[in-house]
């Protein structure tokens, strides 16, 4: 049976004619109150061996806002949200915008450096912070920030486990100077200030996406982007209230943002928490809470193959698996689905599309391309049109490979404080994705190579640049260049090459722990080798494609 036997309306996309889907609120509030009012007794979230209903998660939301506004907290603020996947992160980002203002998710391995980068491009009024990462990290930056309020709160609320692989290393934290986030909603519980009316331009989050130089950007997702991409999931998928949503993505990530996060707020459907993955943990997650659907990076479905001993029936209920932000290979999906049963659908976005701009339907399988081997990301998902283009921005035809340029109403409105770089990936709202790929006949799409030189590492975007700025800190270094090589469990990972000053020496060993001291985990290089000189250009500009074929010479 083809594509277009199950599908019909794929077909529409070869002529650029999607399926329309209609935006169904004009605010995430407006989503999530809807759903409070249809059961506000039914659970929402579950945290281990704890629950909050969707009654209760408004309840404590409004309560935060009310505790925010008395503060001073103002309209279009923002609240830096430097959590873990913990309830309070649901909590304090409805909260945010009850006050009218704007949540801001941060990576949770984020350093000082770069928490204080962040904190200072979004200008950030408040930081609700778990109380170890604001003693190891938080507390060495605020001094210098516009924070003005700090909020602390532990990953051991809302459940009674104290005993678990996660939870059993993690100790309550006095942090002097700030407010507790349970006594801050204690003191304004059963309040919900009126707030500003929110709309669908107004914008809901800041994700941060790194630039190619200079400072972080923070990708403006407005309530319309997470609407429409909630609906998107729903839809696409068809999940209702009845299903069961496991959260392995970050929530500071897009895709826990709204694959988890806004799709629950959407259909009601009940979010599992475990802190931070551990693919233990999730398969006894699964098995005991029923989980019925999940995204993640191929490397979680990689990580649960291999736990000692996984059952087959554990998995049973899982029957909606979808994997994006890294690459999938054939052998994987097909590995997964020997052992527990389940295909992987593949799914495609950036934080500039508010997680996907492309996926495979449900119940489908994803044709390989002949020659490179590489798995479909899918074809675009509603209201979506991607053009393929060369170098001039002329439309190529389907086989011919160029960049992806995405249009639709998941598109950012820009990045924050950055009109210079909107007006150069996003001209006339149309994104300029920077991923090279091709359209075949039927109008699947393939992802061929990056134009960037970001590395993919097991679906964290990482720069060369910025690793290669700390290598430069380190007294023994003269030049360094940072590649991406394959890596069989992250997809990539990352490698230096660094050439030394006359007369110093250093070991890859301390250079890799310079590294690791100032960048978060999955930045800093696994591999380091120093070699005398990096290869150039005439004028001076390092070879990149040389190390990277250099690189594979070494592994083939």
């Amino acid at each position: 049976m083809s594509i277009y036997d199950q599908r019909p309306w794929l077909a529409r996309y070869d002529q650029g004619q999607p399926h329309d889907i209609e935006v169904e609120f004009g605010s995430v509030l407006d989503m999530f109150g809807a759903c409070v009012r249809r059961d506000p007794g039914a659970p929402i979230i579950r945290y281990f061996d704890g629950a909050l209903t969707r009654g209760e998660v408004d309840e404590l939301s409004g309560a935060f806002a009310a505790g925010l506004a008395d503060a001073g907290f103002a309209a279009g603020e923002r609240v830096a949200l430097f959590l873990q996947n913990v309830p309070q992160f649901i909590i304090a980002m409805l909260g945010t915008w009850k006050a009218g203002g704007i949540a801001v998710a941060v990576n949770p391995m984020n350093k000082e450096r770069e928490l204080d980068l962040i904190l200072r491009d979004c200008g950030a009024a408040v930081l609700v912070c778990l109380e170890d990462l604001y003693q190891d990290v938080a507390a060495k930056v605020i001094g210098g920030s516009s924070v003005k309020l700090v909020v602390t709160t532990s990953a051991l609320e809302y459940q009674t486990r104290t005993d678990d692989r996660i939870l059993g290393r993690i100790g309550r934290i006095s942090c002097d100077g700030t407010l507790d986030m349970a006594t801050l909603m204690g003191r304004y519980r059963g309040q919900q200030p009126p707030g500003p009316a929110l709309g669908p331009d107004d914008v809901a989050f800041l994700t941060y996406t790194s630039g190619t130089t200079g400072p972080p950007k923070g990708a403006m997702t407005t309530h319309r982007n997470v609407v429409f991409n909630a609906q998107t999931y729903r839809d696409w998928i068809g999940i209702g209230p009845a299903d069961v949503i496991l959260g392995v993505a970050p929530l500071f990530h897009i895709t826990g943002s709204i694959g988890h996060v806004a799709l629950s707020l959407l259909t009601g459907a009940s979010v599992v928490l475990t802190y931070r993955f551990d693919p233990a943990v999730a398969i006894e997650t699964i098995r005991d809470h029923r989980v019925t659907f999940t995204v993640g990076s191929i490397t979680v479905f990689i990580a649960l193959m291999n736990v000692p001993d996984a059952a087959r029936d554990a998995l049973a209920t899982l029957t909606k698996i979808y994997s994006g932000g890294a690459p999938i290979p054939p052998s994987t999906v097909a590995a997964f689905q020997n052992t527990f049963g389940h295909y992987i659908h593949n799914i495609y976005g950036l934080t500039e599309t508010t997680s996907p701009s492309h996926a495979v339907p449900l119940g489908s399988a994803a044709p390989v391309d002949r020659v490179s081997g590489a798995l479909s990301v899918g074809v675009p998902v509603y209201s979506t049109i991607v053009r393929i283009v060369d170098e001039e921005n002329r439309d190529l035809p389907p086989g011919e490979i160029g960049e992806l340029v995405t249009e639709g109403p998941q598109v950012v409105a820009g990045y924050w404080n950055k009109p210079e770089e909107t007006a150069r990936a996003l001209p006339g709202g149309a994104l300029h994705t920077g991923d090279v790929g091709y359209m075949d006949d039927r109008g699947w799409f393939y992802l061929v190579d990056r134009k960037k030189d970001q590395i993919n590492v097991g679906g964290y975007k990482v720069w060369p640049r910025e690793v290669e700025d700390v290598l430069y800190e380190h007294e023994a270094v003269r030049e360094a260049a940072v590649v991406g090589v394959p890596d069989p469990y992250r997809g990539e990972t990352v490698k230096a090459y660094v050439s030394l000053k006359p007369g110093v020496t250093a070991t890859v060993e301390e250079l890799a722990a310079h590294c690791k001291q100032r960048l978060a985990a999955y930045k800093y290089p696994r591999q380091v080798e120093i070699i005398d000189e990096l290869p150039k250009t005439v004028t001076g500009k390092i070879l990149r494609r040389e190390l990277r074929a250099r690189a594979r010479g070494q592994a083939g």
